[in-house]
């Protein structure tokens, strides 16, 4: 099988699933954005656009004579599809050309092909694997058997809410959905196509795209070289220049945080551009001077939830974080995030975004499909073409870089779009008739009347949406703050609500998280005061606070229960959730 060399690779969409009844798919990647024509020449109408980074399917693996004598065009046209089924023209000069087996039961007919065999990548992959590997020797493939159905992959990660796109294509909108931020906004809930394309790890087997499954651990073999890759990354954004003009060279920061908790630097550096952005919209976060929480930084966004966010504003909720976490000062407030990442997703299998966006991994089963870090489809994408370039420009292409990248059964199925994500079953056919106290113990947590305890300090509500899932039933769980509004991010705190379905009805449970008597979802000094009050008549705990008060678990609050909150504070003791 011939391989053509090709640059880049896809980012939108269009189209997903042509069928080509031959034995080989051949792609068009786009490498600078040009017109598509109704013939093949410059001289015939402009019937649209096709982008930096798309995929088309070529129509057939030839091209058509330029009939305008190259007027800006040098090369013949390729024919491709485009909106799913009408064909237009585009020129050579924008094309580059991968084939690939367009189905997973082809026998190897070369070494490379061999070689990805081996690995445990199926026929489909080899194309854009194998030129990877021609132009890169030193890089490595590994296959992630995730032993999960394509098609039902797509389903589960393609529920309302779960991820959303920036796309004026009706076929990636789900308009089934509540959209949290309104359908007039440039987010829209992703459709099962949109997520089936951005899922698909063959889309993205591309210079460009392929960093989204790079290992993340930290590489030693990189130390001398990271800070100028990180340097390249962020010396355009606003919260690098700022701290430059103070004599900090983040770049620097962020390998030390990185070598520090066994994290990737260039992956770090590349998540806090995503999350600040390039400009000083999120200016309070980064600049440590914002009144009341002077020394504070969050590199990173965190504990910007829509929900809090909302309420209180961005600034309120990245520094409450930040201040909560005792990120004071740069580094902690670097290092911190990076620990969390290091420790809340790759020390759990999550060792790359596109698993941190799709969350498959077979040894991480009780998360599977859950404990996604971001809901922006092209996220595992866009970062990686942003740590493409930085290695690109720093000459590191040729490292020995090891990428992990997922392979599901029966993947050539077709993906059509159904409401919700549903496979267009009826919501009750996939409900369990388990009692809630027995889906709520057999998740793991404990069942209290009223109330759902278990539940350990910084789990993320995702986590526990999902858990509960797996018990429940598809899509039968919801989770609310203390007002009753449906959130999908953030940690879990006292006094937030789970209502969990089961066939039988409903219930409403609210989230006790023991020793966090103020429901801001940690145990701190705020807590101990508040116990401390209670227990002398001055102050008043009651209900789910009241609940999370009793961390003996005696029925009452007394010395014992503000001896073990002031332990838990100290670290010499931990409360059992």
């Amino acid at each position: 099988m011939k391989y053509i060399k090709f640059i880049t690779f896809c980012m939108i969409l269009f189209l997903f699933m042509i069928d080509v009844s031959a034995s080989e798919t051949v792609r068009g990647y786009i490498n600078a954005t040009c017109n598509i024509r109704t013939g093949p020449g410059t001289q015939y109408k402009n019937i649209g656009i096709a982008y930096l980074g798309d995929n088309y399917i070529l129509v057939e693996d030839k091209t058509y004579q330029d009939t305008n004598n190259h007027y800006n065009c040098n090369s013949d046209w390729y024919q491709a599809y485009y909106n799913g089924i009408d064909v237009g023209y585009i020129c050579g000069d924008h094309v580059d050309v991968v084939r690939s087996y367009s189905t997973d039961d082809i026998a190897p007919s070369n070494t490379c092909e061999q070689e990805m065999s081996d690995a445990g990548f199926p026929s489909s992959y080899w194309g854009g694997l194998c030129t990877l590997k021609e132009n890169h020797p030193n890089w490595q493939f590994v296959a992630i058997q995730t032993n999960v159905d394509w098609s039902y992959a797509v389903e589960r990660e393609s529920i309302c809410g779960k991820s959303y796109i920036q796309t004026s294509n009706e076929e990636f909108m789900d308009r089934s959905c509540d959209n949290t931020y309104g359908w007039d906004s440039e987010w829209k809930n992703a459709s099962q196509k949109a997520v089936a394309y951005y899922m698909d790890p063959r889309n993205f087997l591309s210079e460009r795209y392929i960093f989204q499954f790079e290992y993340l651990k930290y590489s030693n073999n990189l130390n001398e070289i990271y800070p100028s890759t990180i340097k390249l990354i962020i010396s355009g954004a606003e919260f690098y220049k700022y701290h430059l003009a103070l004599s900090v060279d983040l770049a620097n920061v962020f390998n030390d945080a990185g070598k520090e908790v066994n994290a990737n630097p260039v992956f770090l550096a590349s998540r806090s551009l995503l999350e600040l952005g390039s400009k000083t919209s999120l200016y309070n976060l980064y600049s440590g001077v914002y009144p009341g929480f002077e020394g504070y930084y969050n590199f990173y966004n965190y504990g910007v939830s829509d929900t809090c966010a909302t309420t209180n504003g961005a600034t309120y909720c990245g520094l409450k974080y930040a201040k909560d976490n005792n990120w004071y000062g740069v580094y902690n407030a670097i290092k911190g995030g990076a620990s969390y990442i290091s420790s809340s997703y790759i020390d759990k299998g999550q060792y790359n975004t596109y698993l941190q966006k799709f969350n498959v991994v077979p040894t991480n089963s009780n998360n599977q499909f859950i404990h996604q870090y971001q809901t922006n489809l092209k996220g595992p994408s866009s970062e990686s073409a942003s740590t493409y370039k930085s290695y690109s420009e720093s000459n590191l292409l040729n490292e020995s870089f090891v990428f992990y990248i997922p392979v599901y059964n029966n993947m050539n199925a077709t993906i059509s779009n159904s409401s919700g994500g549903a496979t267009g079953e009826t919501p009750d056919s996939n409900l369990s008739d388990l009692s809630i106290n027995t889906i709520v113990t057999s998740s793991g947590y404990k069942y209290k009347s009223g109330y759902i305890k278990g539940i350990e300090v910084n789990t993320d509500i995702a986590t526990v949406k999902g858990v509960l899932e797996s018990v429940a039933g598809y899509n039968s769980v919801t989770v609310m703050d203390k007002d009753g509004n449906i959130i999908t991010s953030g940690k879990s705190t006292t006094g937030m609500k789970v209502k969990i379905n089961n066939k039988n009805g409903s219930e409403i449970l609210q989230i006790v998280i023991s020793g966090d008597t103020s429901g801001d979802g940690i145990i701190n000094a705020l807590d101990l005061l508040q116990v401390q009050k209670y227990i002398l008549g001055t102050y008043t705990l009651s209900g789910v606070y009241k609940e999370a008060g009793d961390t003996s678990g005696d029925g009452i609050i007394n010395a014992l229960d503000l001896l073990q909150v002031q332990k838990d504070i100290l670290g010499t003791y931990k409360i059992v959730q």
